[in-house]
């Protein structure tokens, strides 16, 4: 199955964000907890060359608790500011102004020596399609996003959030890269929802879950729809979809109705706490 998958929007987008990155102090990359490799788009890390950098690992509630302190572990020692976070509850956000200004210091010095004093750090809010950005935006916000008005990123559509008068955030959309070299990174992204679905072939990216399922989380898939899973990946999601009543005229399974409610499940954490990439 191809999973590559890059609209020409995306095109128009990464071009506007290389306008506005020289207004920006701060990168924020939104990414998912549970691939936080996959989800982290290379050219962010080319567009952000310079600027500081903090790394939110949303759907935090959705991944292995072991292996996001692992991740967070990992990418500070790689020089990022990273913070665990479920934009959802709101969970980590308490945590976030001081990662800001910690990640800001030497531009909050420099100005400060200018006798600059009390101007908003800004920061652009980035990341892929479907790893709650909008999510962490809103809740952050507490839902009261007001634009303030003298940017050059306003006139162009994208919108200015003042938080407070010490931090405006800039959001901007959801943002692939051209092409995966790595099959296994489409893969994953497929498998979280950051791929647009209508391009998959929904039974193929089921038995992708269940042969991952199986060799990483055994026991889960049993757990939940009382099946074997010493059979061929194929006849488990056959079992799954007819235990399920995915059925269609004739009493014929229905796998790609199955497919559709096994990766809902996966996705939305009914299957478990899951984390698809490890350190």
């Amino acid at each position: 199955m191809n999973y590559q998958w890059y609209p020409g929007h995306m095109t128009k987008a990464m071009r506007m964000m290389q306008e506005d990155i020289k207004l920006i102090d701060l990168v924020i990359e939104v990414c998912d907890a549970r691939i936080p490799l996959a989800s982290k788009n290379p050219d962010i890390d080319r567009l952000a060359n310079g600027k500081s950098r903090l790394i939110l690992l949303n759907k935090s509630d959705l991944a292995d608790d072991q292996v996001n302190d692992a991740w967070v572990k990992y990418y500070k020692e790689k020089g990022f500011g990273c913070i665990l976070v479920d934009s959802r509850k709101s969970v980590g956000f308490k945590n976030i102004k001081s990662a800001v200004l910690t990640a800001c210091s030497a531009k909050i010095e420099r100005d400060r020596k200018r006798g600059i004093l009390n101007r908003p750090l800004r920061a652009m809010v980035c990341g892929i399609p479907n790893v709650g950005k909008s999510t962490f935006i809103n809740s952050y916000a507490k839902k009261a996003c007001t634009k303030t008005g003298d940017k050059p990123g306003v006139t162009k559509g994208k919108q200015w959030i003042r938080l407070d008068k010490t931090l405006e955030l800039l959001d901007t959309p959801g943002v692939l890269w051209p092409k995966f070299e790595d099959e296994q990174v489409g893969l994953h992204l497929a498998m979280t929802g950051s791929i647009n679905d209508e391009i998959l072939q929904k039974d193929e990216l089921a038995v992708s879950i269940i042969k991952f399922m199986k060799e990483s989380y055994k026991g889960r898939l049993a757990d939940r729809y009382n099946i074997n899973e010493e059979l061929e990946d194929f006849d488990i999601l056959s079992d799954i979809s007819k235990n399920r009543g995915c059925l269609i005229k004739g009493g014929e399974v229905d796998v790609i109705k199955g497919s559709k409610l096994l990766t809902d499940d996966f996705r939305s954490g009914k299957l478990g706490r899951i984390s698809l990439e490890r350190p």
